[in-house]
């Protein structure tokens, strides 16, 4: 009997394709049609409505590049806010930052989280038993629109700009987070592979633009987020963030005393390097 085939459909005339050694599991949530299988390069990979999402053998890529830049940028972030992020990687990377008192996780889809823990633990790895952990199940847009906190890092961790997901890439969300953001801290978002989603690079500085002092981006190349290297929204009105010298964030990593497979803080500064093609689509 051949096995199943998963082919990505983000693209209309390119993709890429994942023998599915084992389906564990897939249900249509009402919000998504999710998808859990397991193949024997990437490990357990989760799919939604046709995109791949995240894979157990490089998620720790994305989630350190998406959480270690800000963090190390801002050195001292008590209070953290996760748009998203239900594989709950964006947040057990947080929880390694010893100065962090809390952080609250805002997912619209119990489900997502629920299959995560159960299909991709390592993913979480316990963050969601962490009494750090504030998890509230509602809507991004609405929760940072109605929010009276203020957060020094928040961090949207979300899907590609369709289906449910499309709105975490709206004006309205990002003048709910420049409500809800503490003076001098930092936003960072996913915001596609800048080299076949140039317009989502584009869009999103005309419309982090008007909100902060510096809209940017810096990169990471993530395996299965295919085409090239991921580009990240950096979005800040203190403007020293993007530029804190190497041997601070060599110390600040030191003291942090954690662990990486991916992030360095030479790797952080290097990041905000972007290449021409980016850096003309945003003029």
């Amino acid at each position: 009997m051949s096995k199943k085939h998963y082919l990505e459909t983000l693209y209309p005339t390119w993709g890429q394709n994942f023998v599915m050694d084992e389906v564990l599991f897939e249900v249509d949530t009402g919000h998504q049609h999710l998808v859990i299988f397991n193949n024997a390069q990437w490990g357990t990979v989760m799919a939604l409505d046709g995109v791949i999402q995240t894979t157990e053998k490089d998620e720790f890529v994305y989630h350190e590049m998406m959480t270690h830049v800000p963090m190390f940028a801002h050195g001292n972030a008590k209070k953290v806010l996760i748009i998203g992020g239900g594989d709950g990687g964006i947040l057990r990377e947080v929880l390694k930052h010893p100065e962090v008192e809390s952080v609250t996780q805002v997912e619209i889809d119990q489900q997502v989280i629920d299959m995560c823990v159960e299909y991709l633990p390592n993913h979480s790895a316990g963050a969601y038993d962490n009494p750090k952990a504030n998890i509230v199940i509602a809507d991004g847009v609405d929760f940072v629109n109605e929010c009276t906190e203020k957060f020094d890092v928040i961090i949207s961790d979300s899907t590609d700009p369709m289906g449910p997901g499309e709105v975490l890439f709206t004006s309205r969300f990002y003048q709910g987070i420049a409500n809800c953001l503490n003076e001098g801290g930092v936003f960072v978002a996913q915001n596609g592979v800048s080299f076949l989603q140039t317009d989502e690079v584009i869009t999103t500085h005309k419309r982090l633009s008007p909100l902060f002092t510096e809209a940017s981006f810096y990169s990471a190349a993530v395996p299965t987020y295919v085409g090239g290297i991921m580009t990240f929204a950096w979005a800040t009105n203190n403007l020293t963030l993007k530029h804190v010298d190497l041997d601070i964030l060599e110390a600040r990593f030191a003291q942090a005393n954690l662990s990486t497979r991916f992030y360095t803080p030479a790797l952080h500064q290097a990041c905000f390097a972007l290449p021409r093609y980016i850096l003309d689509a945003i003029k």
